[in-house]
């Protein structure tokens, strides 16, 4: 035994435990989670009128008194288990919200509807991938000595696509401070679209709202410059909502005109800084504004939601652009596992937020996502329906409902996180087993619907 791997002695020991097979099913109710959350405690629901006890848990029965559950995490590099959960519900949210269901009336799919993107502005010269990279005829160098063109093909996974031609002229502190705005720059856009329906139509600005509602979901995405530009799926709904038809003025043509005309003109100006100046913040001006049909002449809905789910599931560390972990000191930015233009980003965010006027940003404790404070899916009130309620229907599908006329007592504590090697080596194998059985049981459906 001493002569194997700690991974190994820690799987033998928990496999001759008594308490082995609760263990595994502990680990297989989390999905095979990497790094669940232990809680110690008891749940007891009693009857609201006769106070008979109808339901009691205590984890002391359980293998080291403790119950596993989800870690939630939607980062693949941290979870994949739990990523692949929040994918399937992000998907279901963005669907919902494009062509009905989960309460969200069928009638959507018939409203004028887009998938926008917003990109962020140019920051300074970067490699691209494309026949030629940056052809210039007359060549020529910066004021630093470096070429201003290159004449190279790159692969798309080439490392240098995304990097600087010149580091010394890329405008780092602006590609930092716009990621610090860029969701007051969000919200700036949506309020001016707001105001350009209204005027086109020949409605005072601040009743918009009595006439029609915009609803959008939209997902931060980081390019390979390490830019964030965003994906965002806009609908147009009565005022009440989804349950409500837009007016009849409310057309794809005229959302397209708005959007277009709104991410040219939104500006959010950053606070005056002596060392910095006040930057005019806007987007750049690469915007693309599609509109979706229920005809099949435009982008495919499941294929937009599904575009959606898929970035919401990546994390700083699949994109190179920083890490999935907070970052506590320089010496963490100097050791992080990122590229030379990544690390720099992360060197301007730590010295730009030690700057007072900037404090508010809280750019250090953000450094480890390069200024950028927002989540990663953002949605209207009334675009379509909720994580918690789409939590709340899974659970009632295995069967964990509320009892009526019920009282719950529940009496919970942290009590740790993660895996032992054993265990974790464990919940890989069932995490594993579980997405091979999706897989197939997904071929299975293919067939099915090709035999018809």
């Amino acid at each position: 035994m001493r002569q194997l791997p700690e991974v190994d002695r820690d799987a033998i020991r928990l496999a001759q435990d008594p308490k082995f097979p609760r263990l595994l099913e502990q680990i297989t109710a989390t999905g095979g989670c990497s790094h669940p959350v232990h809680l110690s405690g008891s749940t007891t629901t009693v009857d609201g009128t006769t106070g008979e006890i109808l339901h009691h848990y205590d984890t002391r029965n359980e293998p080291g008194e403790r119950l596993l559950v989800r870690c939630r995490n939607r980062r693949a590099t941290i979870c994949p288990a739990c990523s692949r959960l929040h994918a399937g519900d992000t998907y279901h949210l963005v669907r919902a919200g494009l062509l009905g269901g989960k309460n969200v009336p069928d009638s959507v799919r018939h409203r004028p509807r887009l998938f926008v993107t917003l990109t962020a502005p140019s920051f300074g010269s970067v490699h691209r991938s494309s026949e030629l990279c940056r052809p210039r005829r007359d060549g020529g160098t910066c004021e630093h000595g470096r070429p201003l063109g290159c004449g190279l093909v790159h692969a798309p996974d080439e490392p240098s696509v995304g990097q600087p031609l010149c580091p010394d002229c890329y405008d780092y502190t602006a590609h930092v401070l716009w990621h610090a705005h860029a969701s007051k720059l969000w919200d700036r856009f949506v309020i001016d679209v707001r105001r350009r329906l209204a005027s086109s139509v020949g409605l005072v600005q601040s009743h918009f709202l009595r006439h029609a509602r915009l609803s959008f979901a939209r997902v931060a995405e980081y390019q390979k410059r390490i830019a964030v530009h965003v994906h965002a799926v806009v609908r147009l709904d009565g005022p009440t909502g989804p349950d409500d038809e837009p007016p009849v003025w409310a057309t794809a043509e005229l959302l397209i005109d708005a959007v277009r005309a709104s991410a040219r003109r939104v500006r959010v100006h950053t606070p005056y800084s002596p060392a910095v100046g006040e930057l005019n913040l806007r987007w750049g001006a690469q915007t693309d504004a599609r509109p979706l049909r229920t005809d099949g002449d435009g982008p495919d809905d499941d294929a937009v939601a599904a575009y959606v789910a898929k970035y919401v599931t990546k994390g700083a560390s699949d994109t190179g652009a920083g890490t999935d972990h907070p970052l506590s000191t320089w010496a963490d930015i100097e050791s992080a596992p990122v590229s030379e233009h990544t690390r720099t980003l992360m060197r301007t965010c730590w010295r730009l937020g030690g700057l007072p006027e900037y404090a508010p940003l809280r750019l250090r404790a953000w450094s480890h996502t390069l200024g950028y404070r927002g989540h990663i899916l953002t949605k209207s009130r009334a675009y379509s329906t909720t994580y918690a309620a789409l939590r709340a229907q899974r659970a009632h599908h295995q069967g964990h409902t509320d009892i009526p006329d019920a009282i719950t007592e529940r009496n919970w504590r942290y009590a740790g996180s993660g895996h032992t090697p054993g265990a974790a080596l464990i919940a890989a194998g069932v995490a594993e087993d579980l997405a091979e059985s999706r897989r197939l049981g997904l071929e299975r459906r293919q067939e099915g619907e090709r035999c018809r």
